[in-house]
């Protein structure tokens, strides 16, 4: 599954990277929990929190079955 969310995560790495920030996947638990770090700007943005659930976990949910919430590290 982490090569997936890997994957997935390369999917919205550009949008991020257009804002000055990134993503770093740290880890993918076998219960489907996703942890990962907000990079640049995007790890000091306010919208920040907003980002993480609307953009990256609802991609990551659409793309990989089994992926059921996206935390930051």
């Amino acid at each position: 599954m982490k090569q997936k969310v890997q994957e997935a995560l390369n999917l919205v790495r550009p949008a991020l990277q257009a804002d000055g920030g990134d993503v770093e996947l740290i880890d993918v638990t076998e219960d489907g929990i996703v942890k990962v770090r907000l990079q640049g700007a995007c790890g000091s943005c306010p919208m920040s929190t907003m980002t993480l659930k609307m953009g990256i976990e609802r991609t990551l949910k659409e793309k990989v079955p089994g992926v059921k919430e996206v935390v930051q590290a």
